[in-house]
């Protein structure tokens, strides 16, 4: 268990390293390539709306064939893209590299966590989930430092170095044995199943924190460099966040595991608002890399309790967890893309505050919401039984 914990992990930590290292940049490519507000949120959003595109063929991959060449896969395709987008200096190219390494890490992360979840012990699913996820922000915390490296020493060599990465973890899941695919689910029964309704809500709660981290991750950049941070001082405010996310989250998922997945929920909804209503107004910048550090782990309380949410429930309803973990990436996809692409052109066209604001009056409607949701399915540790 403890070996495939530190596959998965090395997984997503690698996968998320490039996703986040473009945040410290996009202030140099909006200025070098002319980009608008939309134009970087576009930039930004390409990546989110590959993994939309990637995220079904990913599940059925890794249902009928195996998890583990839908991993080999990923890898393969996130180190060829990775190259790709350090070496051109086109938008276009840019754009579509983006794109085609959202698709690799669909595969990736579907095979990833269904791999870690159909060997996990139901009793500990969250806090696996959780620490599978502190790999993945250990990514993103790395993710901005590369960013600050490769605007000092080229895009080019910085993220050749993930390439390199990318294939040593190919030969380590190639001798990792896993499972062998079950007998296939007709892909009918993912689409009966996300009709349910708690699968709806379990959607709506990784899409949420994809909106949240999709507007902050691109106009948290930009406004920080109005207020005069540079390229290194971007990236620290971000490696800070992430370093509170990554230890907030094996706690958190550990908690909904003897709690139950809602408690921990209800409260990421109230900080979440209350950090999304706060964000336009600092017009100082360390002020603002505070605030940034707060909303990030507010927006993180979301991802282990949210994802045990979804996982437990499609269990309940017989769903295979590949295709589980395919509703993931649907629901966490369109929400990364619309907060990065939305959120940039609705800012440019009136103010910061407009996006942050509306994402706050979502946190409150959830809220709401979920006081009507009757519990998720019991996954309790025995120490609550």
């Amino acid at each position: 268990m403890r070996r495939l914990l530190l596959l998965v992990g090395a997984l997503v930590f690698v996968d998320t390293i490039f996703y986040s290292a473009l945040t410290p940049l996009l202030p140099d490519y909006a200025e070098e390539l002319g980009l608008s507000k939309a134009g970087v949120g576009i930039l930004a959003a390409a990546y989110p709306l590959g993994a939309l595109v990637g995220a079904i063929p990913g599940g059925v991959v890794a249902a009928r064939v195996g998890v583990k060449p839908a991993v080999l896969l990923g890898l393969a395709g996130m180190s060829v893209t990775t190259l790709t987008f350090g070496l051109a200096d086109n938008v276009l190219v840019l754009d579509a590299a983006r794109a085609l390494q959202g698709v690799s890490s669909s595969f990736t992360w579907t095979a990833g966590l269904a791999w870690l979840v159909a060997a996990a012990p139901v009793e500990r699913r969250g806090e696996l989930i959780g620490l599978a996820m502190a790999s993945a922000i250990g990514g993103a915390l790395l993710g901005p430092v590369l960013g600050g490296v490769a605007a000092v020493v080229g895009t080019g060599w910085a993220f050749g170095a993930v390439t390199v990465l990318g294939s040593a973890l190919a030969l380590w899941a190639w001798h990792t044995p896993a499972p062998a695919p079950r007998a296939p689910q007709p892909l009918r029964l993912l689409a009966t199943t996300a009709r349910d309704p708690r699968i709806v809500v379990g959607v709506w709660l990784v899409a949420l924190p994809a909106l949240l981290f999709g507007v902050l991750n691109v106009l948290a950049p930009l406004r920080l460099d109005e207020l005069g941070h540079g390229p290194v001082a971007i990236s620290a405010t971000f490696l800070a966040a992430a370093a509170a996310e990554a230890v907030m989250s094996p706690l958190i998922g550990r908690l909904s595991d003897r709690r139950g997945r809602l408690l921990p929920l209800r409260a990421g909804l109230v900080a979440s608002a209350a950090a999304a209503a706060l964000l336009p107004w600092p017009d100082e910048r360390w002020v603002l890399s505070a605030a940034v550090v707060a909303a990030a782990i507010a927006f993180g309380t979301f991802w282990s309790p949210a994802l045990s949410f979804l996982a437990d429930t499609a269990e309940e309803l017989g769903l295979e967890h590949a295709y589980a973990f395919a509703l993931v990436t649907l629901a966490w996809a369109p929400g990364a893309a619309v907060g990065a692409a939305v959120g940039g052109t609705v800012a440019e066209a009136t103010t910061d505050a407009v996006p942050y604001l509306v994402l706050a009056v979502a946190c409150v409607a959830t809220f709401v919401l979920l006081g009507r949701l009757r519990p998720a399915p019991a996954v309790a540790s025995p120490e609550t039984t």
